[in-house]
């Protein structure tokens, strides 16, 4: 099981996300303020100003400060070090 920094030493499982995506347009607002009504809103942004919204399998919703481009970047990173691997 590989995890994903998403900032602060929070971690989470690179095979659990589902989607990565910017705080800033309305669905997605909408889907944190639901996800907050249901107690499945996982803050690890530590008071700093949101920059990602991570979903997962399990429907939770994780508000990160790293931005999407980096998370992003950390799973390539992961999935090229995974195709490396087995390459050997």
């Amino acid at each position: 099981m590989k995890f994903i920094n998403i900032g602060f030493g929070n971690m989470v499982s690179a095979s659990r996300i589902v989607a990565i995506a910017s705080p800033d347009s309305e669905p997605i607002k909408r889907l944190v303020r639901d996800a907050k009504e249901e107690g499945r809103v996982i803050d690890v942004s530590c008071g700093r100003r949101t920059r990602a919204v991570i979903v997962t399998d399990s429907e939770h919703v994780i508000l990160s400060a790293i931005q999407t481009e980096t998370i992003t970047n950390r799973l390539s990173i992961d999935d090229d070090i995974d195709d490396e691997t087995e390459e050997e």
